[in-house]
């Protein structure tokens, strides 16, 4: 440790003039000024005045008389005179630091004060450098002192630093090399690809990455689209399936198809009956519809023999039966009805006698011997209607008319199809 004692003594001197006449001056040494308030020179503060005073980042203090320029390092005491100095405190360890032997500090006295400064030099290990009384940690990634290849990325350490390379490569010497993520730490659930730097996870059919990109989550089908599937879509992990409703059987993936009970066997109608497939299920029927006084001439036509019975009633009336799904599109042309003998000089007419009280259906002729029944509203199902269609034959040349009549049963589904 190296001492250094500074002493200045403030002196001024006084010249009074004899002469009557002239005015009082004073004069005081360089470093004070006169203070005409208490009549006595004072010390003039250049640390307070002068920019920069001091140079080489050194700090300036001010001294009786002038000011000094000593290291930031330097440790100042200021005591009274005939105070003994205090010793400077142990410097505290650094770590890789080597301090010299510290010499005695020196004083010098000033007036009625005393100031005493030491001054150290500090010996630092590789990697840091001496500034003030410390050691700083030198970044040589900052200044270049590293050994990191171009690929490469510097990182600073205490007293030291690394080269790292980037996510996915690994350090080869100072160069960096591809890390097959997919054989080292098979980060991906289903499927693991390698790319340069990188990999890629995939996952089978019917999941998809989830937001961390390596894990598999299950794609639920049914939430797309309602067409998924005709009637139910049910989700499983990684697919999904279509169900039918009861009557019904899946035709490839998503299609509906009805079941035929009646051609299957799969119906409990009777020997009398007669079993009648229809969208979705199935019904049974009288085989012998007729009813008196009519009677049976063949299959689904029934004739009125008496005149006396039948007055009022049509000769003869026919059975038919038909399907269709609910919610049908409208218009819609959904039976035709026809005559089975043509006469000659004849004219018919065709009408809905029965069964049309809520206005479903219309009858449009198509030619003097045929008629088209229309659906003019969409059918909710499952139910059944009933509608009687009467052809009247007008005979122009013998003057008479008659009718025929056919009874529509028209079943329809619960379904759309």
């Amino acid at each position: 440790m190296l001492g250094i004692c500074v002493c200045l003594c403030a002196v001024f001197s006084h010249v009074l003039s004899q002469e009557a006449e002239e005015p009082v001056s004073y004069t005081c040494t360089e470093g004070y000024e006169y203070d005409r308030v208490r009549e006595q020179c004072r010390d003039v503060d250049e640390c307070a005045l002068l920019e920069d005073a001091c140079k080489g980042g050194m700090q300036c203090i001010n001294h009786f008389g002038g000011y000094l320029c000593l290291p930031k390092s330097a440790v100042i005491y200021i005591s009274k005179d005939g105070e003994p100095v205090p010793m400077p405190d142990p410097v505290p360890p650094v770590p890789a630091v080597q301090l010299n032997q510290p010499q005695l500090p020196r004083t010098s006295s000033a007036g009625s004060q005393r100031i005493t400064y030491t001054s150290q030099t500090i010996r630092c290990a590789t990697g840091f450098t001496a500034e003030e009384n410390n050691c700083r940690d030198i970044d040589e990634c900052a200044t270049g002192r590293h050994t990191c290849g171009p690929e490469q990325t510097c990182y600073n350490t205490r007293g030291s630093y690394t080269c790292q390379c980037p996510l996915g490569y690994q350090r080869s010497g100072d160069h960096c090399v591809d890390v097959n993520e997919c054989d080292v730490q098979s980060p991906c659930q289903h499927h693991c690809y390698n790319l340069i730097g990188s990999f890629l996870c995939q996952c089978d059919q019917g999941y998809e990455l989830a937001q961390d990109a390596v894990s598999c989550q299950d794609i639920d089908e049914c939430s797309f689209s309602s067409y998924m599937c005709q009637y139910q879509c049910i989700n499983s992990p990684g697919s999904y399936s279509c169900e039918c409703p009861d009557g019904y059987q899946l035709q490839g993936n998503r299609l509906c198809q009805d079941i035929n009970e009646c051609e299957t066997g799969t119906h409990n109608c009777q020997d009398d009956e007669m079993c009648w497939n229809y969208y979705g299920g199935f019904r049974c029927y009288p085989r012998n519809p007729c009813e008196a006084p009519y009677t049976k001439t063949s299959e689904n036509r029934c004739i009125c023999r008496s005149q006396t019975e039948c007055q009022g009633l049509p000769p003869s009336i026919v059975y038919k039966y038909m399907s269709i799904q609910a919610e049908r599109t409208v218009p819609a042309d959904i039976f035709q009805i026809q005559a089975t003998n043509i006469y000659a000089n004849t004219h018919n007419t065709f009408r809905i006698k029965a069964g049309n009280e809520g206005g479903e259906f219309f009858l449009r002729r198509s030619s003097n011997v045929s008629a088209m029944l229309v659906l003019t509203k969409p059918l909710s199902g499952p139910r059944e209607y009933v509608v009687d269609l009467e052809m009247v034959t007008h005979h122009l040349t013998m003057n008479y008319r008659s009718s025929s009549l056919l009874r529509l049963t028209v079943i329809v589904g619960p379904y759309a199809f």
